[in-house]
């Protein structure tokens, strides 16, 4: 059975109830709940994790390639600031999707540059936590397990 680790980076340990306006009220264990569901429905097994530190993320990814087929990875500000984990995800040479709740493109200047995209698979934007059902749905068509 193929493992997927889905990561989520800093302050999203927060969610339903930082910005709501902008992240909505769905809250982490929602998030890991939705994604246990998809994953099932695919065969597949997965690992969810959060932190607040690059560096912890940075060893999660280095540790996904032994032991996971993908990754989902929500780098939350990390995404725009991060050549640590654009290089990691290099590195490993792991299909990685990127997912955001909100579409970045949409919101300040700053956050339209993603240093995770040019080593991503794909990247989801802007459809709240289903982006993480969707992001489960095209990793799995791309390991060709459904």
């Amino acid at each position: 059975m193929t493992s997927v680790l889905i990561l989520n980076g800093p302050n999203l340990n927060l969610l339903g109830t930082r910005q709501p306006e902008v992240y909505g009220s769905t809250t982490l264990a929602d998030v890991e709940q939705m994604c246990r569901a998809a994953a099932k429905v695919h065969g597949m097994d997965i690992e969810f994790a959060q932190s607040n530190h690059e560096g912890t993320l940075v060893d999660q990814i280095h540790a996904a390639k032994t032991s996971h087929g993908g990754i989902i990875l929500n780098a939350g500000a990390y995404t725009h600031t991060s050549i640590a984990l654009m290089d990691a995800i290099a590195s490993v040479e792991l299909p990685v999707i990127e997912v955001h709740l909100s579409n970045i493109h949409a919101r300040e200047t700053f956050r339209h540059k993603s240093f995770i995209a040019p080593v991503a698979l794909g990247q989801i934007c802007g459809f709240g936590a289903k982006g993480y059902v969707l992001a489960l749905d095209a990793l799995a068509e791309h390991l060709a397990i459904t």
